[in-house]
């Protein structure tokens, strides 16, 4: 049951949402056990982010929500290819990115929990 919420300062177009859906879909798999089968991915843009006092360039917020334990070795990997895809897609370089990841031990799903 993994979320990527995304919140960048930039607009993003249908057509770029569609990209980093699609993006994000592979990067999930970085995670082991994890697919984009039931990753639900959600994208805000044009936030007004502060960065080390700064809002003139590009930043972005990612948080990465997973049932189960946390895998620092996986989230690490992670990093880096969520990193590679803001600077790829949308511009925002890797030093303006923040990551937070949060592992759940119980997700509500269909009018049950797993």
């Amino acid at each position: 049951m993994p979320y990527i919420g995304t919140r960048v300062t930039v607009s993003l177009s249908k057509e770029k949402e569609s990209e980093l859906k699609e993006k994000l879909g592979k990067a999930i798999e970085t995670i082991p056990g994890k697919t984009e089968r039931w990753l639900m991915t959600e994208f805000q843009d044009n936030c007004r982010i502060w960065f080390a006092g700064d809002n003139s360039k590009p930043a972005a917020f990612i948080e990465v929500k997973i049932l189960g334990g946390e895998d620092r070795d996986a989230f690490s990997k992670m990093s880096g290819v969520l990193t590679k895809i803001m600077s790829e897609s949308l511009g925002i370089p890797g030093d303006r990115v923040y990551i937070v990841y949060q592992p759940i031990s119980s997700w509500g799903w269909n009018g049950s929990n797993f």
